[in-house]
């Protein structure tokens, strides 16, 4: 009997990481395939697993054109087969997309005559629009590479199948929402200790910072209210066979209250599912 598959599916944006996620898994012993028509993925899959090849990475982009609709049908088509795939859509905002073609003045894949790149990373979008949802979501918005592959390494390692990846991630409100949140709590409202000269350099790991903000009540009222809605709520998307789901926090910089926030709320949770902490913009987003 054939050792079950472990198959990875990576698509997105042009210009989000998808490269940077392909060449980390390929490094990780992954099988990798770049920029596969969708129409050929069964076909690769069985073949493969007569080969006995088991751990596989798969990258699907828009190149593939309105055949990227058949995505879902083909990953349930997998399931049937006991093959399960684990999805993962890169992306970033318009902004950062025309910032990195203008720095490494590459061609977007599917630039054509009389279109913007503005113009075409729109159409982009809108044709990806339907796989979007099928899986894990990052948003790579100016996050820098290095920060890109630890998250993609704990996405390799949230094995599929084990249930819901809880993923608590802090974030500076003057960085931007992080697109890929389910949740989005605002702290700004919190004592700030950016406003202490002895702590403005310091994070929401540090010590003296944690003393600061248990010292206030309204932070652990705060906290002790996202703890609530957060435990009332997971039974329910564990329920509906949900793999991962970000809770964001987010204070004005996203180095202090919010990394705090997201630090603590992640020993909490921990054991009531796999728990991922993230702080965006310590990672350089």
């Amino acid at each position: 009997m054939l050792q079950d598959m472990d198959l990875i599916l990576i698509s997105g944006l042009s210009g989000s990481g998808k490269s940077v996620a392909l060449h980390l898994l390929e490094d990780a012993g992954y099988y990798c395939v770049d920029n596969l028509p969708v129409v050929m993925l069964t076909v690769l899959v069985n073949m493969l697993r007569d080969e006995g090849i088991v751990k596989v990475a798969v990258a699907i982009d828009a190149r593939s054109g309105d055949g990227i609709t058949q995505l879902n049908e083909k990953i349930d088509h997998l399931a049937k087969d006991g093959r399960r795939a684990t999805f993962l859509f890169l992306y970033a905002n318009p902004e950062t997309l025309l910032k990195r073609y203008s720095e490494s003045r590459r061609r977007h894949p599917l630039t054509t005559p009389g279109q913007t790149l503005e113009e075409t990373i729109a159409a982009e979008s809108r044709l990806l629009a339907p796989i979007s949802t099928l899986g894990h979501r990052i948003d790579t918005s100016n996050l820098k590479a290095n920060a890109l592959r630890e998250w993609i390494r704990q996405f390799i390692e949230a094995a599929p199948g084990s249930g819901l990846t809880l993923m608590f991630e802090s974030f500076g409100f003057k960085h931007g929402i992080p697109l890929d949140a389910d949740f989005v709590f605002d702290v700004r409202c919190l004592p700030n200790p950016h406003y202490d000269h002895n702590l403005r350099l310091l994070t929401g790991k540090d010590k003296a910072v944690i003393d600061f903000l248990e010292g206030e009540k309204d932070v652990c009222r705060m906290r002790d209210d996202i703890t609530r809605f957060v435990a009332n709520w997971l039974p329910s998307f564990i329920r509906d066979n949900r793999n991962y789901l970000t809770v964001a926090i987010g204070c004005t910089g996203g180095q202090h209250r919010s990394v705090y926030l997201a630090e603590w709320l992640g020993r909490q949770f921990d054991g009531q599912a796999r728990v991922l902490v993230r702080h965006r913009t310590l990672a350089g987003g």
